[in-house]
């Protein structure tokens, strides 16, 4: 009880502390030791060199949340769930202008499906969930999260530049403010929509995005793709696609995807992003999972030479116990182009490598 006091003080400055059944906290704490060359702790071009750093969310993301339902008859249901990142590292919210930078939202399952409205990843990140060479590991630096999921476009000289949809952010649209969201699943196939309102008076296109996803899962295999349309405030486009399959076969599991995004950028600028993706995860033993994947990014821009870069990963997960997990991850980075760059006009190492030492606690 004094854990439900405490959460409850924080939330609110008055009231009684009560019990209610159906509203659960939740998380992830995970932090990792961090030896890296030609990185920087960003994960950005870096001079050479070796650096040494603690980060946060190698693994997984540190995050906290609650979430809850209640049944209100009929087969239909209430949900709500609030959920923000965490710098385990520095202990400061992954987003100072918001608490709740992750998800904020409320909605309805019914036996027709669930609507949810609110703060909701875009669709290409709903798609990405099972195809993921990764699984979505390590956000921070992860190709499929960063640039086809659109988490991070201002890499280098190819940067957008700009938000397109109601994101909140410019170059990360990745997660979109005032989304209504519908998922149906029908037998084998999921099928997902969403809308973001842009709410710009006099203009109910600009900063908003729509889309739709599907995905057909078999007890050995799925597949998953999604598109998306965006407008930047000044009515710009960005338009963005993925794929992917994974099959699980004797132990083993193969994922692979593609995805691109094309974007108008000003007048006569484009910029446009392409990510392929390949990865094999073995199930070493009961509590050992082992995972390689492999990323080849290539970008272009308006009046600017073609860059890009290739990046492999490998990591090595023991299961402590059911809530915690450590890890080791290995990764070597290739940049193309220009995409290493300059940093303060001394150029930066044209290969990055990095590896971690990591605890991962959920609760």
């Amino acid at each position: 009880m004094r854990h439900s006091c405490a959460l409850t003080m924080l939330l609110a400055s008055s009231g009684t502390c009560l019990a209610q059944p159906g509203v659960d906290l939740y998380g992830i704490v995970d932090v990792g030791v961090r030896s890296a060359s030609g990185l920087a702790a960003n994960n950005a071009p870096a001079p050479p060199g070796h650096a040494a750093f603690v980060n946060s969310g190698i693994d997984n993301t540190s995050r906290w949340g609650i979430k809850g339902q209640e049944p209100l008859g009929g087969g239909v249901t209430a949900l709500f769930r609030l959920e923000g990142g965490i710098n385990a590292d520095t202990g400061a919210q992954a987003k100072s202008d918001r608490l709740f930078d992750r998800l904020a939202w409320a909605g309805l399952a019914t036996p027709y499906g669930t609507v949810a409205a609110g703060r909701q990843p875009n669709l290409l990140s709903d798609a990405l969930v099972a195809v993921d060479p990764l699984g979505k590991r390590y956000a921070g630096i992860n190709p499929n999260i960063n640039v086809a999921g659109l988490s991070n476009t201002a890499f280098g000289t190819h940067a957008f530049g700009r938000q397109y949809g109601p994101s909140g952010y410019a170059d990360n649209f990745y997660r979109l403010d005032n989304t209504v969201k519908y998922t149906a699943d029908v037998g084998p196939w999921q099928a997902r929509a969403a809308y973001s309102a842009g709410e710009v008076p006099g203009d109910a296109a600009a900063a908003s995005s729509h889309g739709v996803a599907l995905a057909y899962r078999r007890p050995g295999w799925v597949v998953s793709g999604a598109t998306m349309h965006f407008r930047s405030r000044d009515g710009l486009p960005l338009d963005a696609w993925t794929a992917g399959a994974a099959v699980r076969a004797a132990g083993w599991q193969f994922k692979a995807n593609i995805a691109r995004n094309d974007a108008a950028t000003g007048p006569g600028k484009t910029v446009a992003q392409r990510v392929l993706s390949a990865g094999v995860s073995r199930q070493a033993a009961r509590d050992i999972l082992v995972t390689t994947a492999w990323y080849s990014v290539r970008r272009a821009a308006t009046g600017l030479r073609d860059d890009g870069f290739d990046r492999a990963f490998l990591f090595i997960e023991k299961m402590l116990a059911p809530r915690t997990t450590a890890y080791a991850e290995a990764d070597y980075t290739a940049w193309r182009g220009d995409a290493a760059g300059l940093t303060a006009a001394r150029p930066n190492d044209r290969h990055g490598t990095g590896l971690t030492l990591g605890l991962m606690q959920k609760f």
